[in-house]
């Protein structure tokens, strides 16, 4: 029932959205306009240059470790959570990747399965980063789980407080935004293996950056030590225990979906190896212990 009621409610809010302009065909044709310029970062150019920069700047090299197939990013507020970022755009600086996959959580809009963003591109400081939209559509034609729900795209951060860095360290790219309006195993299964038919074995120039923040709201303690269950799982890619974990709620992961879903896709490539790039919360940025949010940045590889 309760699945029946949700459903319900997205199809009239779609049916709202279309009647004001925002069609699937004619939000094709739109860009997604920022919601975080000049909060969750820098809404100044130049500004927001110089702090990635610096933050970039503060990371040592980062060794390869064979083929990248996945990266796990957080997506707080640059304050926060973005030297953590910094250490995974760090790893990728320079590389010639042509299309990011990035899937995200959604934190606003409950929806039933998965939504692709088809507008043509994503507009920040930095300008214009255009969608792969051939791709998205193939995505969304390729199961009826996945469709384009334009309204939850527009209110939601987890993809948007990515770009800000790809753009800063590749060039040439073109994202597929993917948010996940259910996580369990079932909807990450489809979405793994829907990735796993569209892009070939072969294909050296797609990553998948998986979105997410850990533990929320605990004490530090308490939270390093949920923190270090969840990349203890991921480390082994053992999705069947991350998920027993977050279930139980030994770990938290409000982008659950998003990770399972780039291991399952990952292994599925033959991935051996995942490394953690950098883990810290917000308290050890604030100095507020009392109530942390925790982050992590981590590779997914197939090793040497």
């Amino acid at each position: 029932m309760k699945r029946h009621w949700i459903i319900f409610i997205i199809l009239v809010l779609e049916l709202l959205f279309c009647g004001n302009g925002f069609a699937q065909g004619e939000a094709e044709r739109t860009v997604r306009k920022s919601i975080l310029s000049g909060s969750w970062y820098p809404g100044n150019r130049t500004s927001l240059k110089q702090q990635i920069q610096r933050l970039l700047r503060s990371v040592p090299v980062q060794k390869k470790q064979g083929r990248l197939l996945s990266l796990v990013v957080p997506h707080a507020g640059y304050m926060y959570s973005g030297q953590v970022a910094a250490y995974a755009y760090k790893l990728i600086e320079g590389m010639d990747w042509k299309r990011i996959v990035i899937i995200g959580p959604s934190h606003r809009a409950p929806f039933p399965g998965i939504s692709v963003n088809i507008q043509k591109a994503y507009e920040t400081p930095f300008g214009l980063v255009p969608v792969d939209q051939e791709f998205g559509r193939r995505l969304i034609n390729s199961s009826p789980d996945i469709r384009f729900i334009p309204y939850v795209h527009a209110i939601e951060h987890s993809i948007e407080i990515q770009i800000p860095f790809l753009q800063s360290v590749l060039k040439g790219i073109r994202i597929v935004p993917v948010l996940m309006g259910q996580q369990d195993l079932n909807t990450c299964t489809i979405l793994s293996n829907q990735l796993r038919r569209l892009i070939s074995i072969n294909d050296s120039k797609t990553l998948i950056i998986a979105s997410s923040d850990l533990s929320h709201y605990h004490d530090y303690k308490t939270a390093k030590r949920m923190d270090a269950i969840f990349m203890d799982d991921l480390k082994r890619l053992d999705v069947e225990s991350l998920i027993l974990h977050l279930k139980t709620g030994r770990c938290e992961a409000c982008g659950g979906g998003p990770v399972i879903t780039a291991i399952l896709f990952s292994k599925s490539r033959g991935a051996n190896l995942v490394t953690i790039l950098k883990s810290a919360n917000s308290g050890d940025v604030t100095g507020n212990m009392g109530s942390v949010v925790g982050y992590c940045a981590a590779g997914i590889w197939i090793r040497d």
